[in-house]
């Protein structure tokens, strides 16, 4: 057989061609490869741990098989018939059902009435200095939420509960148990937390209405209550709807305020009933409980998407002759600042200041009892778990390092990995991928940071194939803190691109670059400021964030956050305060910062 020559040699199959060409552009554009590899790891760290919570609630787990009748592992429907129909039914779900709702009704009323009003103050009246009010007013949301219920207990805990009682109650003043715990101080102390929502969104709401449509209802001989009604009261209604859905889904998810202030009279919400069955070992229990928050919170979630959707024909908002007139407070322009001055010292001032008091003072809040040795004694008569001053010993600074590690390694892979969604997102040509990583990485946004943790521990709990068992480990605690802030760090980075023209990459391409080199040396420089900002806004959060961590920290992994907790539950009052301190203190500090970095602020616009 004659041999062929090179000119006569066969062209390689069409599939060996295609092949050889989808890889050069891959290594060129491995945008694709990126846009699967990202599908993978969200379907597996945020619909995953759904599936198990979903799947353990209605599978028998192992030890309830005597009770409901059925080998450990067979499909079930005894958690449901225990979560809501048994006989303790009402202690399981029903009464934290009730409980949660009151707790959410209340404190979104609270926050309304006072984020409203501070909202009108600071951007539609004269009253003297609106700037600085506008900012010191959103300063309660730079405090972790448990602050304002620690400083609630020094002042107004009972004999009821283990440790110290409060201020009025060694001066000899009965405070009642509904006021020590419960509901009300749980309003009150959520509500002093969670009112800057309502400030800031009701407070831009106000600052976009254009003043002339209101002149012209007042030319017309519209009286005030008309012109409030008729029309700024429509104009508000997405941002009020939204702060309502706002509040009460963070009220749903919270845990740290209901279980210091519910605990000790056995008040128990959807949060902390969760807790308690995981800490039971119930797991078909906790599951189910799980899943129901995490579908209130997607309930919440889509109604309010929907009233958006049926508020967007108020367009008038913000139109080029908008006029942002103020009213004129005539001589009630200094009682307005001092109202607003008693709002700021009441939610920052007190709190702090009643734990920082606390801390030095060996009976709550009596200076003549002074003292340091909460903060440097090498020996606390009477301490047995924490038995010294919280600079003193090793386990407030490693919890300290605990935080700063996990939360920084966390808010970094955070900040990295919503820029690759918006880059794929933006610069990818596979419209379902897109869809696919613009609604997964949002998805952890619907769902209450305790249900999410719960569907984690649900699915890391146990060996699952090649993965093993992280509960208890640093990498789990990374890994869902990342998982759970990714919503904001992906919206950031999609927005961040399509701001980003394809000039720059294409010019360097053509150059000969390759992607890692366009990536390293074109886009991450140029979108340095939302790198940044995802990196620090989950850093902040990060470092107060308790319901999230509560379930999945040991003793090896301790935080800030579950140390001041663990404090409580040993009733040392003076060393929780101590620490929750020094939690505000880095946080504070952190947002200030961050706020002269990007030179932006949580109050831009109010005030001004």
């Amino acid at each position: 057989m004659a041999l062929l020559t090179k000119a006569e040699t066969p062209p390689p199959p069409p599939r060996r061609r295609r092949l050889v060409y989808r890889l050069r552009v891959l290594r060129h554009d491995p945008t694709a490869a990126l846009g699967l590899i990202l599908v993978i790891l969200l379907a597996y760290l945020v619909v995953a741990p759904l599936v198990a919570v979903l799947s353990d609630a209605f599978r028998l787990q192992y030890g309830d098989d005597v009770h409901a009748g059925q080998q450990s592992g067979e499909w079930t429907g005894y958690y449901l018939w225990r979560v809501f129909r048994s006989q303790i039914s009402g202690l399981l779900f029903w009464e934290p059902l009730l409980n949660t709702l009151v707790i959410a009704v209340g404190t979104t009323l609270f926050a309304l009435v006072l984020g409203g009003g501070m909202a009108w103050l600071v951007t539609r009246t004269n009253v003297p200095g609106r700037k600085w009010l506008a900012g010191a007013l959103v300063v309660p949301y730079m405090l972790p939420s448990w602050t304002f219920s620690l400083a609630w207990l020094s002042l107004f805990k009972n004999e009821r509960a283990a440790g110290q009682v409060g201020f009025l109650q060694a001066q000899g003043i009965r405070t009642p148990d509904w006021l020590a715990y419960g509901a009300v101080p749980i309003i009150i102390t959520l509500g002093l937390h969670y009112y800057p929502f309502v400030l800031l969104l009701v407070g831009n709401a106000l600052r976009r209405i254009d003043a002339q449509l209101e002149d012209s209802a007042r030319i017309l001989g519209a009286p005030q209550r008309t012109v409030i009604r008729r029309i700024v009261v429509p104009l508000m209604l997405p941002a009020l709807s939204s702060a309502v859905l706002l509040v009460v889904g963070r009220v749903l998810g919270t845990f740290g305020t209901p279980y210091v202030l519910g605990l000790p009279a056995d008040y128990r919400v959807l949060s902390t009933g969760l807790f308690q069955s995981i800490r039971d070992r119930s797991t078909g229990v906790a599951s189910v409980l799980a899943t129901v928050i995490v579908i209130i919170g997607v309930l919440i979630v889509l109604v309010d998407t929907r009233m958006m959707r049926e508020h967007r024909r108020f367009v008038t908002v913000g139109g080029k002759g908008a006029m942002d007139r103020l009213g004129d407070l005539r001589r009630w322009r200094w009682p307005a600042f001092a109202l607003g001055l008693v709002v700021f010292a009441v939610s920052v001032l007190v709190p702090v200041l009643t734990l920082l008091i606390s801390t030095v003072t060996r009976t709550p809040l009596d200076l003549s009892t002074f003292t340091l040795d909460y903060w440097f004694a090498e020996k606390l008569p009477g301490a047995v778990g924490f038995p010294h001053g919280v600079f003193r010993g090793s386990e407030l600074w490693e919890a300290a390092w605990n935080s700063l590690r996990i939360v920084g390694l966390a808010s970094l892979i955070c900040a990295v990995a919503g820029l690759l969604i918006g880059y794929v997102v933006v610069r990818g040509t596979a419209p379902r991928v897109a869809a696919f990583l613009r609604q997964v990485s949002f998805l952890p946004y619907l769902i209450p940071g305790i249900a999410f943790a719960a569907a984690s521990l649900s699915l890391f709990a146990v060996a699952r194939g090649p993965i093993p068992a992280l509960y208890g480990t640093t990498f789990l605690l990374i890994l869902v803190m990342a998982v759970t802030h990714l919503p904001y760090s992906s919206r950031s980075g999609i927005a961040a691109m399509m701001q980003l023209g394809r000039e720059p990459e294409e010019a360097a391409q053509i150059a000969g670059a390759s992607w890692w080199q366009r990536m390293r040396r074109i886009i991450f420089p140029i979108q340095k400021g939302a790198l940044v900002t995802g990196i620090v806004l989950p850093f902040i959060s990060g470092l107060k964030e308790l319901s999230i961590v509560i379930m999945l920290t040991t003793t090896g992994t301790q935080l800030l956050t579950t140390l001041s907790i663990g404090l409580v539950d040993y009733g040392y009052t003076q060393l929780a305060n101590a620490v929750v301190l020094m939690i505000a203190l880095v946080s504070f500090t952190m947002t200030y910062l961050t706020q002269r970095l990007t030179k932006s602020s949580l109050a831009s616009g109010l005030g001004g």
